[in-house]
C-alpha cells in the first residue's frame, strides 16, 4: 500500500504542475480567503479521486474523455460569464453595501469548478490507471495529497497576489481564464 501511495502522490503531484487547476486555483485565492479554497479544493480533489480509484478498482478502464471535455468545457464558457454578471452586481451592491451578503459558499463554487475542471483530466486518468492495479486506498490517499499539495502552491501564489491586484481586475482575468479553458476543453486540449 505504501508504493500505491508514493506512486500516486508523485504521479499525480507532478502533472498537476502547471495544469490548468493550478491555474483555477490561483484565480479562486485572488478573489476568496484560502481556507474556503482549501476546502473546496480537498472537497473536490477527494471527491474526484475516490471516483476514478473506484472506476479503476472495479473496471480498470478509462472514462470516456471527449464527452468529459466538452461538457466541461460548456460549463467553463458559463463561469466565465457567471464571473463578469458578478462583477455587475458588485457594482450595484457597491450603492446599496447595508443589505449586501454572498449568495452562494464560496468553497461550493470553488469545489464545483475544480471538480468540472479535473473531469477527464490527465490526472484523474492516471489514478485510474494506478487503481486498476494497485492498492486503492493508497492510490486514493496519494493521488488526493498529490493534488491538494500540488493546488496549495497556486493558493500561497494566488493569496499573495490578491493583496496587490484589485479585485475587478482579478474577476476579469478570471473570466478570461475561465474562457481560454473552456474553449481549449471544447479543441480537446488540455
Amino acid at each position: 500500500m505504501l508504493e500505491a501511495f508514493l506512486t500516486a502522490l508523485s504521479v499525480v503531484f507532478v502533472a498537476e504542475l502547471g495544469d490548468k487547476s493550478q491555474l483555477l486555483t490561483l484565480t479562486f485565492a485572488a478573489r476568496y480567503r484560502a481556507r474556503p479554497v482549501l476546502i473546496g479544493l480537498v472537497i473536490a480533489t477527494a471527491t474526484l479521486m475516490a471516483v476514478s480509484v473506484g472506476v479503476g478498482a472495479l473496471a480498470g478502464a478509462a472514462l470516456p474523455e471527449r464527452p468529459l471535455q466538452l461538457v466541461a468545457g460548456v460549463v467553463f464558457l458559463g463561469f466565465a460569464v457567471w464571473t463578469l454578471r458578478d462583477d455587475d452586481a458588485d457594482d450595484d451592491a457597491d450603492a446599496d453595501d447595508d443589505d449586501a451578503t454572498p449568495a452562494r459558499s464560496p468553497v461550493a463554487t470553488v469545489a464545483a469548478a475544480f471538480a468540472l475542471s479535473e473531469l477527464g483530466d490527465k490526472t484523474m486518468l492516471a489514478t485510474i490507471t494506478l487503481a486498476s492495479t494497485r492498492p486503492s486506498l493508497g492510490v486514493w490517499a496519494g493521488a488526493t495529497l498529490g493534488m491538494v499539495a500540488a493546488n496549495a502552491l497556486a493558493l500561497l501564489v494566488g493569496d499573495r497576489l490578491a493583496a496587490r491586484v484589485p479585485e475587478r481586475t482579478m474577476r476579469w482575468a478570471a473570466a478570461g481564464l475561465f474562457a481560454v479553458f473552456g474553449v481549449l476543453l471544447l479543441l480537446g486540449v488540455g
